[in-house]
């Protein structure tokens, strides 16, 4: 969507190909929180793109700051350095610029206190460096697009499955989509695929990321199966990025299969506050290696090592009233008890006998020298475990106690289709496919082993962007 109003904003005309039926609309975006990760040098930044910030909510917000060369680090760092440094610093330079120009779409930001902020000494403090959101989340997100979509004479036809490319000359000059149970050719100057990754393709998921995966629950939209991915590379184009990589989380266990718009908030993300065990009881991770922002990405692929694949995160009352929405919504596998013993004894599936002993270890291992605080790496650990706690170790001895049974979801992977600065699509050769452009989730190159929460909405508005803006100057060459 960002791509078709880019290209409309210079001069375009414009059609938009939606595989899914109108109400199922607006990809896995629609699916997510509406968290943007931009980056901004102070609070006067942050109030640019929340211009009807109240005096009230500065006076109690500290949103710190996220320098560009922060933004940068990361990004490189959780590749391990494999990431495409060219659209790195493209994406992060570009950042706060496209989310003002999302204000003028019509997209209204706002900071995220829900999930991203802590109330510290009075001020509501921001970690993790993600601060906006979107207000409605990315449902409203969307239909913000859609909307002035539809009022800059954006053409969007639903349920049209596209096939095909249409190759004249050595130039992308349409596609083939099948509509109706027909096939219909689309004629255009340029095309610009936008249709998501793989990661609601069962069979590509158990090829490509390995045994298991096949398994997973798909926490997005289920018509992104990586079809126009492979029709590209059917003519040409280069495969790019970590194809046995994902991003996948902890994930309700009795959360349907497939995304449901009307079921959102399956995730379990805030793993940070409590312990995390398996069927035996065991914990398997270090929950507080780091801010959720940068470790919850990879907790699916290591919840689907434990036996049967599935786990509890369990917390007491002195965290549990930190847990945000997606952990208080009604549809959440929940279970409490008032002592501990009644919390162990009420979870089926587990070894309750480990369990017990592993939750007293833990208590017996945490430092209580350091004090418990939410908004920095507190150093509040265990010692002598054979797995660590090294951040926000807080004794699991207050009741009422909360367990949360979790399975693994996938949200996204991270193999896709080279691309250039310019949003080209790349040949195996080398030179770019003339009149072709990816954004979104198709692009790989961008994420290897971990992702940074809020980085995928970012880096498809501002790629979509570019590649709305690129495809129209390609078109007007042409004439």
């Amino acid at each position: 969507m960002c791509a078709a109003l880019s290209a409309s904003e210079s001069g375009a005309t414009v059609l938009v190909l939606e595989r899914a039926p109108e109400a199922a609309r607006g990809g896995n975006s629609a699916f997510t929180g509406g968290a943007f990760r931009v980056a901004y040098e102070n609070g006067d930044d942050i109030e640019r793109l929340v211009p009807d910030l109240s005096a009230e909510d500065k006076a109690k917000s500290d949103f710190g700051t996220y320098p560009k060369s922060q933004f940068f680090d990361e990004l490189m760092s959780m590749s391990s350095l494999r990431a495409d440094a060219d659209l790195i610093e493209l994406l992060v330079n570009s950042s706060f610029e496209t989310m003002e120009w999302l204000r003028s779409q019509g997209v209204r930001f706002i900071p995220s206190y829900g999930r991203q902020s802590y109330l510290i000494e009075g001020r509501q403090k921001f970690w993790g460096g993600l601060t906006i959101e979107v207000s409605g989340g990315g449902v409203g997100l969307m239909e913000a697009l859609y909307r002035r979509a539809a009022r800059a004479g954006v053409t969007i036809a639903y349920d049209h499955n596209v096939q095909d490319l249409v190759i004249e000359h050595g130039r992308i000059v349409g596609v083939v989509a099948k509509v109706g149970g027909e096939m219909k050719v689309i004629r255009a100057g340029a095309v610009v695929l936008g249709a998501g990754g793989f990661h609601a393709n069962a069979a590509w998921r158990a090829s490509y990321l390995g045994p298991g995966w096949d398994l997973a629950k798909v926490r997005g939209s289920r018509y992104n199966t990586g079809d126009c991915i492979g029709l590209a590379m059917r003519h040409g184009a280069r495969a790019k990025g970590h194809w046995s990589g994902c991003h996948g989380v902890f994930y309700d266990a009795n959360a349907p299969e497939f995304g449901d718009i009307d079921l959102l908030d399956q995730q379990k993300n805030y793993f940070t506050l409590g312990i995390v065990v398996n069927a035996n009881g065991e914990r398997f991770i270090n929950e507080g290696e780091d801010f959720r922002n940068y470790t919850y990405s990879r907790m699916g692929a290591e919840l689907l090592r434990q036996p049967g694949g599935i786990g509890w995160q369990i917390f007491d009352a002195k965290t549990s009233g930190l847990l945000p929405n997606e952990y208080r919504v009604k549809h959440a596998t929940r279970i409490t008890a008032d002592t501990l013993d009644g919390l162990i004894q009420k979870i089926e599936g587990v070894n309750r006998e480990r369990l017990a002993r592993t939750i007293r270890e833990f208590n017996a291992s945490v430092d209580r020298s350091c004090a418990f605080n939410p908004g920095i790496k507190d150093g509040l650990r265990t010692n002598g475990l054979q797995i660590d706690k090294t951040n926000w170790a807080v004794p699991l001895e207050q009741g009422p106690f909360t367990a949360f049974e979790v399975t693994t979801g996938i949200t996204c992977t991270f193999g896709g289709l080279a691309i250039n600065t310019s949003a080209e699509v790349l040949s195996v050769e080398g030179p770019p496919l003339q009149g072709l452009y990816a954004v979104g989730e198709m692009v790989g190159g961008l994420y290897y082993v971990k992702y940074p929460g809020g980085a995928g909405l970012t880096s498809g508005s501002v790629f979509g962007r570019i590649a709305g803006r690129e495809a129209a100057a390609f078109v007007a060459a042409q004439k």
